[in-house]
């Protein structure tokens, strides 16, 4: 009988590291909320059956299939292009899982497993409906914000955190470029 070799460093290093953990886990719930809520909403309770549901004065539950990426950019009506997206989609949450990895922040690790976890869940949508099940709707007066599912609002907050991130910077960067400058004198 032969053996199977161990993981290389190289394996290890790229697909886990000190915070695989704990971005698999977020990642893991975010997906396990996005998907039970539609699948409540759409099989159990009968949304589309049932029509829209006023919950509080600015916000209802709707059925919308969305067929592109958030705010509804770039529908994709074939089926060509329905694939491309779902497809994209996994890239991306292979590629945002070996940057979470890597990273030693737990403040981006936290960002990137929103967006892992989203990404999944619209993912599947895609796979399985050709489309993304949205059904939160938010609007004030005569302003409408576009639909959306717990999928897209965790993507939204990671990237508002990635970004946020990025703005206030590294503390370590801050100390060592600080003591970078001009002598005084």
């Amino acid at each position: 009988m032969s053996k199977v070799a161990p993981p290389s460093g190289f394996t290890r290093r790229w697909l886990w590291g000190p915070l695989s953990r704990m971005v698999a886990v977020i990642a893991a719930i975010i997906f396990a909320a996005d998907q039970a809520s539609k699948l409540w909403l759409l099989f159990v309770y009968d949304l589309p059956r049932q029509g829209n549901i006023d919950l509080l004065p600015f916000l209802e539950l709707v059925t919308v299939w969305n067929r592109g990426i958030s705010y509804g950019l770039l529908q994709q009506e074939t089926d060509l292009g329905r694939w491309a997206l779902a497809i994209f989609t996994v890239l991306a949450a292979i590629a945002l899982w070996v940057w979470a990895v890597r990273s030693t922040s737990k403040f981006a690790g936290v960002s990137l497993a929103l967006i892992i976890g989203g990404a999944l869940g619209n993912g599947v949508d895609r796979f399985a409906y050709g489309a993304v099940y949205d059904f939160l709707h938010i609007h004030f007066g005569s302003f409408s914000w576009y639909v959306f599912n717990i999928a897209d609002a965790a993507i939204v907050a990671g990237v508002a955190a990635l970004l946020y991130d990025g703005w206030r910077g590294s503390p370590n960067k801050a100390s060592k470029g600080g003591s970078k400058g001009r002598k005084a004198g």
